[in-house]
């Protein structure tokens, strides 16, 4: 500030700041104002003066320009008969819903009688496709760039082409510069000589990409193509269609093993209970459901902090569903150990009641749980072959709660007296083991490890009353084949049944490969009833 800005009276410098504040506002009302001018010019008589409207529009840099242009390419775009406005109009059950196409303001839903179409012939349509690439591959996100290109891709007229040529000498992004020059490629597909078109299928090799393969296709089958250029098409056709098929075979491994991690997360904790209890605990799938709506609480109560959310929600899970897991050992099962179809029965009759409960407080209807931003959309390798983020957390998860319970095990004393019961209870309590607390805390994680299995769960199906009963099988499946009580078994045994039913299902279906994965589990446990990985200890041998 200067020595002349300090003599200035408080009052007058107050004044001051307000008048460069009305200043401020006045310029951005001008500005706005001169950009709805610029969109009521794309209403003018002639479609030579409506392309000269759009371009002078797509100069002005402005982000809703975009939106505008493309409304106006696709027929969407009126003027309202009475003011002259000009809307964006989408047919609605009763006339058309309206909004500003200056200002976005909603203007509700009037009937077709008050708006007027904005005429669009075939010349303003290439005029505004041109500016719509121009903006589009102008943009900072090389996502938005790549994307602009691939919609390009098989329809390029020479002025589109000029565009890409221009576009890719300042390009650094490789996928891109790549797409690019398949659409290059892709237009001299078109050409009257044969040389070009040889030189462009040459220069297509290795191309994975839907817009390729079909432009392929219709080469090799055209009749009026010359033999060379059908042979050299169907030949590039067929090593297309094998790399298809390889990236089709990775998409299902990666199903398979996001399923497999499902089915590992839901029993890994029941491997836990059986493999040291020996409690066959039927309410196992509604202490999953527990986590599951405990996340959607959690999101209740953070809406505005969605992001957070599942990162509040896993201790919340795992403290909810151990503490009800807890609470059923000490009241229900501890009176019923080495009773086991009387366990079974209990913890039967405590999942109906669980269920019930959840009804009353939630309702039967299923709960939405809304997917973090973080985790929405997916990796895309190329257009065969796209991994879905949710999947990759959840992969990714189970992997990290499978070696924090392994550290569990391996290296504290609760891991060592669980450890030490599993094998052998009797030598455990003559040890000074008090095998009752033991049961309590094993149970309370394994119930826990239910709960944070929820979570993920809430993230790939419907939160309701009935989720925890299309585990429960499953995750004695899975611990029955990997063998009780062991935790690389569980992994092992989850992850196998998981890649081996999603690899039934193409050709099988999906009901069929569950019966078929069914089938080898009681096949399997004829040869071998002990599992994967059989418990050692002269408990299991008894």
């Amino acid at each position: 500030m200067t020595a002349f800005d300090n003599r200035i009276h408080p009052g007058r410098r107050w004044w001051r700041c307000c008048l460069c504040a009305l200043l401020a506002l006045s310029g951005a009302a001008r500005a706005e104002s001169d950009f709805a001018a610029l969109v009521a010019a794309l209403d003018a008589p002639s479609y030579d003066d409506k392309a000269a409207a759009a371009a002078q529009l797509a100069a002005t840099a402005e982000p809703r320009v975009e939106q505008i242009l493309a409304h106006m390419l696709e027929g969407r775009l009126y003027t309202l008969k009475q003011t002259g406005e000009v809307v964006v109009a989408t047919p609605a059950t009763q006339g058309y819903d309206v909004v500003a196409a200056a200002s976005g303001a909603d203007l509700g839903n009037v009937s077709k009688r008050k708006l007027r179409k904005i005429g669009v012939n075939n010349q303003l349509r290439g005029s505004l496709r041109d500016l719509l690439a121009h903006i589009r591959l102008a943009d900072a996100d090389p996502a938005v760039r790549l994307a602009a290109v691939k919609n390009m891709a098989g329809q390029l007229d020479e002025p589109l082409a000029e565009v890409l040529r221009e576009v890719r000498r300042g390009e650094t992004d490789q996928r891109v510069l790549a797409a690019i020059d398949a659409a290059l490629l892709l237009r001299d597909l078109d050409s009257d000589d044969a040389d070009t078109r040889l030189r462009a299928l040459a220069g297509l090799e290795g191309q994975v990409d839907n817009a390729v393969r079909n432009r392929l296709l219709t080469l090799s089958v055209d009749p009026a193509m010359d033999a060379a250029t059908r042979q050299a098409a169907a030949r590039l056709l067929k090593a297309v269609d094998s790399q298809i098929a390889f990236y089709g075979g990775l998409e299902t491994l990666f199903f398979g093993i996001s399923l497999g991690s499902i089915l590992v997360l839901a029993a890994i904790g029941l491997a836990i209970t059986f493999g040291v209890m020996g409690v066959i605990n039927m309410a196992h799938g509604e202490l999953i459901m527990l986590g599951a709506y405990t996340t959607f609480v959690v999101q209740q109560a953070m809406p505005q902090a969605i992001g957070w959310s599942l990162l509040v929600a896993v201790p919340a899970a795992f403290v909810v569903s151990g503490a009800v897991g807890i609470a059923i050992e000490r009241t229900v099962i501890r009176h019923l150990y080495g009773r086991p179809l009387e366990t079974l029965l209990a913890t039967f009759g405590v999942s109906l009641i669980l269920q019930q409960a959840v009804r009353m407080i939630f309702s039967a209807n299923n709960r939405a749980v809304v997917t973090p931003e973080w985790m929405s959309g997916s990796l895309v390798i190329n257009d065969f072959l796209s991994l879905t983020y949710n999947r990759l957390y959840v992969v990714a998860f189970c992997l990290l709660v499978f070696g924090a319970l392994l550290l569990i095990l391996r290296r504290t004393r609760l891991g060592l007296e669980v450890r030490a019961v599993s094998q052998n209870r009797a030598m455990a309590q003559a040890m000074g083991i008090r095998s009752g607390r033991v049961d309590a805390m094993t149970f309370g994680l394994g119930s826990g490890i239910a709960g944070i299995a929820g979570v993920a769960l809430s993230q790939l199906t419907n939160v309701g009353p009935n989720l925890g009963q299309a585990y429960i099988v499953d995750s004695f499946m899975v611990v029955v084949f990997g063998g009780v009580g062991n935790l690389w078994g569980t992994l092992i045994g989850g992850m196998s049944l998981g890649i081996g039913n999603k690899l039934i299902e193409p050709w099988a279906g999906a009901v069929m490969a569950k019966i078929l994965v069914l089938v080898f589990i009681i096949l399997f446990i004829q040869k071998r009833p002990r599992g994967l990985f059989p418990q050692k200890g002269r408990a299991a041998e008894g």
